[in-house]
């Protein structure tokens, strides 16, 4: 009765079902390995939690932050935004704090677009995305992300009359852990920009990058008509933090701050100077974190291929996205796999269409974890007992 139009329009979550297919398994005694969800199980840095201890002794933090107040903050992003990837942006006019980068994407796209307007985003994609659209009421218009392409939009296929008031990309990319050369950008910068399209990279796995690669921001090709969105809830593991920044063009990041001061204030100021602190340290910070990732990736992928799975050997971010041979129903194989085993996996087509047939692993337990999991899943049948019985 009392749903809007846009809030109707808001797909449903496929995790609901993994929520109560897990709490079948505990129900029957499994003990629980969940890698269905990407929060990091590490410790934020100890400098930002001694900053946060301190703000909360006092009271000076404790009052509504203004834009003012945010000064720190956004600075620290600008001097992270040099340091790592050569970028220069004005404190004051190309940087805005976000309480996460989600909430930051939503606004945004409230922000710089009207109802109707058209969409660009890949498939398959962080679900969310699909949300913040349904919201914001745009037409979404999908991308094909093909293995047999890395994973990478082929911005050349998409019809030349086709206009989008935004192209939403993600590398390194949830769910696929596809990445971007330094060539990449450029190139998509230089589409945006000649069909009037602004281009808006969400990279909150910048720093979590394995052996050589290092990724590239959007950010390198110019900041006009691009805007990208960090998080410090997987670099520096303060997910429950909830904050992040955008920086980018200034004309989108001044109405992206009309429309976040209708209906919020910025995170609490102690939170702000502990993810100024955690911007501020050395790179090694979060090159350790990623090495953990490292080395669950080295333990779950050679055991996924044990079983006749295709999985590659991602270069970044914290998951294994794996095809599984003769799926075609992935979330019944994992609602099926949790509720048997109390492995909890996301199905690919809770990423979009083309996620079908794949699953995703999130690296959130250590590597004898993970190897069990594999164990447990080798008795899971692709298909449902009837589908295999069929002649």
């Amino acid at each position: 009765m009392w749903a809007s139009t846009r809030a109707s329009r808001v797909p449903g979550s496929v995790f609901a079902l993994m929520d109560a297919a897990k709490e079948r398994a505990r129900s029957r005694g499994l003990s629980i390995v969940d890698l269905s969800i990407g929060s990091s199980d590490q410790t934020p840095p100890d400098a930002a939690l001694e900053a946060l201890r301190a703000a909360t002794r006092d009271p000076g933090t404790y009052r509504y932050p203004l834009f003012s107040d945010t000064r720190p903050l956004r600075e620290a992003a600008a001097a992270y935004l040099h340091r790592r990837f050569g970028v220069g942006v004005d404190a004051d006019a190309e940087v805005l704090p976000l309480i996460g980068a989600q909430e930051g994407l939503a606004h945004l796209l409230l922000a710089v677009t009207d109802p109707g307007d058209t969409l660009l985003l890949p498939d398959p994609c962080y679900p969310p995305y699909l949300g913040t659209a349904a919201v914001a009421g745009l037409q979404v218009v999908t991308l094909p992300l093909l293995a047999e392409r890395g994973f990478l939009p082929d911005l050349g296929a998409v019809p030349q009359d086709l206009k989008p008031r935004a192209l939403l990309l993600n590398y390194p990319n949830n769910p696929t852990s596809a990445v971007a050369d330094a060539a990449f950008f450029p190139g998509a910068a230089a589409w945006c920009r000649a069909r009037g399209t602004l281009l808006i990279h969400d990279h909150p796995y910048a720093e979590l990058t394995f052996g050589g690669y290092r990724a590239p921001s959007a950010l390198e090709a110019g900041l006009e008509g691009v805007v990208e969105l960090h998080s410090l809830s997987k670099t520096h593991h303060m997910g429950g933090f909830r904050v992040g920044f955008a920086a980018g063009d200034r004309q989108a990041l001044a109405a992206l701050a009309r429309v976040k001061g209708a209906v919020d204030f910025h995170p609490y100021l102690g939170i702000q100077q502990a993810a100024a602190v955690a911007l501020g340290l050395p790179d090694e910070v979060g090159r350790a974190g990623a090495q953990v990732f490292q080395q669950r990736r080295d333990a779950l992928v050679p055991a996924l291929h044990a079983l006749g799975w295709e999985a590659a050997l991602p270069q970044a971010s914290m998951y294994v996205w794996a095809r599984v041979p003769g799926l075609t129903n992935s979330v019944a194989y994992a609602v099926r796999a949790a509720e048997t085993t109390g492995v909890a996996l996301s199905p690919g087509r809770a990423f979009g269409e083309r996620g079908e047939g794949f699953v995703r692993f999130a690296l959130v337990q250590p590597p004898e974890v993970l190897a069990e999991a594999v164990r447990r899943l080798a008795g899971v049948p692709v298909q449902e007992p009837e589908q295999l019985l069929a002649p």
